[in-house]
């Protein structure tokens, strides 16, 4: 996705999409600096939507801000993770996905 007001018609499925409200992802993985609709609002309006609050909701960001991870995690984030600079950003999303796709359990 390009933007948060993407995600959030991904995740709402506003016109010809709303038929399809039941088929939700698995997790999102969203940074807080999007533009348009930041994480945190995508975020917020995740938590208080009855599909969408059980969908985890993961921040991979560059910010380390106590702030973000407290406003994070108060709004309903499953997980922080600040970007790592010392190795691969694409094997970090990709043991993120493993997590989230295979070993994570969610709810029925």
């Amino acid at each position: 996705m390009n933007d948060g007001a993407e995600a959030l018609d991904v995740l709402f499925r506003p016109g010809p999409y709303a038929g399809q409200r039941n088929n939700k992802p698995r997790f999102v993985l969203q940074d807080l600096r999007l533009p348009k609709v930041d994480g945190l609002e995508v975020l917020r309006k995740m938590q208080g939507d009855a599909l969408c609050s059980s969908i985890p909701g993961v921040v991979l960001t560059s910010s380390n801000e106590h702030r973000d991870v407290s406003e994070a995690y108060k709004i309903g984030a499953n997980s922080y993770i600040s970007k790592p600079v010392e190795y691969s950003f694409i094997d970090t999303v990709g043991h993120l996905g493993r997590y989230w796709l295979v070993v994570n359990k969610p709810p029925i």
